[in-house]
């Protein structure tokens, strides 16, 4: 256990003190604009970041992974907001935690495994290109200082590593750029264009709401939607930084974790958040791999925000954008190109959809849902084909079905078979194939009644012990019982 510890919390102590700075950096911006997306006041965002970045450093199952206010989490709050209030998304935050946590106890998070790599490969390279589609408003068409400034970025997020490794190359792009701004006084939209900033801790509240089964009403819909959402943007980001740390992580654990975090913002003044991304992908690449990196970034912001909040707001957006930028190439899965050419075509098209909706509707639970769907669709079709090949030796005539039967297969193995047949011996022979469900079992019925009807007598064996479980259970033919055997 204190090994554990160690190896968590203090096994890269310079790395994840400078990894957080960094993205704490990065998170107002984000938070701010969150919020504004959301139709609350900045704080609303900037608190949840503070309160989830610190709680899940100590309850999350990912170390090194960032969670605070994202943007798919505020996509979904719009409507709550605009119809109900604060108080309202206050309240729909706590049960959001809740929900999450009880997804966590009933380990929900081992449907995780259903996803395919083709939709995790999508749900990547979609959020890259939301990463790069967020910064667009801020540097396209204002100025060609904002041009120069975001040029200037990419090349020291990009150049500087090579050189200086003990210091994160952003964190350098952000104090030494600022400094520039100020003191030339450069025309440039900062982070304070974006809202302001109270220069003060959040403070515990309940939310002011009825407590009555018609506010449960109207926040669990929103509250399912999110906490659904949040668990997988946070399990899709934590296998990503286990793909990219080598390491392992807890899902459930992860789960829990970001249920307490939401039931810890909701109760401080704070929106529902969950892993994100991008900045847990600056947070590795710039050094962060345990539970500090975590905890610094909640701690700094919340710093950030009290002490130096009149310094933050002068940062200039340029350079946030030129770092946000370098995230999303560095996002990005370049290899998906040959991905593309490789793959089977169903996997290829698969990866595809869930980029086109992931970009299209700002949703990444409707991408991934829609690719998860594609893909069990392409799966069913690709193994519901059953073959049943026929041995006629006059007096007996044996059928070898070979495949998987079940609903989307049973009507070609019906169609396999000639009832014209009379005062025959049928033996269907099932030991290369297994028998799902209670539509294969009715095909089987099928199958031996017609036959019966021509006065033909019908043999099944070859049946394996889960399969002839099934079919003693539900199959009509069998009473009176005909012979069935096993292998």
């Amino acid at each position: 256990m204190v090994e554990k510890i160690k190896q968590e919390w203090f096994s890269n102590i310079r790395g994840d003190v400078l990894a957080g700075i960094v993205v704490a950096l990065a998170l107002i911006p984000e938070a701010i604009a969150f919020s504004i997306i959301a139709g609350v006041d900045p704080m609303v965002g900037l608190y949840a970041s503070f309160c989830i970045a610190v709680i899940i450093a100590f309850v999350g199952g990912r170390p090194g992974m960032i969670s605070a206010a994202t943007g798919a989490m505020a996509l979904l709050m719009v409507p709550l907001v605009k119809e109900h209030g604060l108080n309202y998304l206050l309240a729909a935050t706590i049960l959001t935690g809740v929900i999450q946590v009880l997804f966590g106890v009933f380990k929900i998070a081992k449907l995780m495994k259903f996803i395919p790599r083709a939709v995790m490969i999508g749900f990547v390279n979609a959020l890259a290109i939301l990463i790069f589609m967020a910064q667009v408003p801020h540097f396209l068409g204002i100025s060609s200082l904002t041009y120069f400034f975001v040029g200037i970025t990419l090349v020291i997020v990009y150049v500087v590593p090579r050189f200086i490794k003990s210091i994160p190359a952003p964190l350098i792009a952000i104090v030494v750029l600022t400094a520039v701004a100020i003191f030339t006084g450069a025309d440039l939209r900062t982070v304070g264009d974006l809202g302001s900033i109270t220069q003060s801790l959040p403070s515990f509240l309940i939310p002011v709401v009825p407590f009555s089964f018609e506010t449960f009403k109207i926040i669990f819909p929103y509250s399912l939607s999110l906490a659904i959402v949040g668990l997988l943007e946070s399990l899709l980001t934590a296998s990503i930084v286990d793909d990219m740390t080598g390491t392992e992580s807890n899902k459930n654990k992860e789960s829990r974790g970001q249920g307490v975090a939401n039931i810890v913002a909701g109760f401080f003044g704070g929106m529902a958040g969950c892993a994100m991304i991008g900045q847990s992908v600056i947070n590795v690449k710039s050094g962060g791999r345990g539970r500090l990196s975590t905890l610094i970034a909640g701690l700094f912001l919340i710093f950030l925000i009290i002490v130096l909040g009149d310094l933050v707001v002068q940062i200039p957006m340029p350079v946030l954008v030129g770092i946000m930028i370098m995230v999303s190439i560095g996002t990005f899965d370049w290899s998906s190109f040959q991905y593309l050419a490789k793959a089977p075509k169903t996997d290829a098209l698969v990866m595809l959809v869930t980029v086109v909706i992931v970009v299209a509707t700002h949703d990444l639970s409707k991408g991934v849902i829609a690719g998860v769907i594609l893909s069990a669709i392409f799966f069913v079709a690709k193994i519901s084909t059953i073959k049943v090949k026929e041995q006629n030796n006059h007096t007996n005539i044996t059928f070898d079905a070979e495949g998987q039967l079940f609903f989307a297969s049973v009507e070609g193995f019906v169609e396999s078979f000639d009832f014209t047949v009379k005062g025959k011996n049928i033996i269907i022979d099932f030991s290369e194939a297994h028998i799902w469900d209670d539509s294969a079992v009715g095909a089987i019925d099928k199958v031996v009644l017609k036959y019966r009807e021509n006065h033909n007598t019908v043999n099944i064996k070859g049946l394996n012990s889960a399969s002839k479980r099934l079919v003693e259970k539900l199959a009509v033919y069998n009473q009176p019982n005909p012979k069935v055997s096993g292998h």
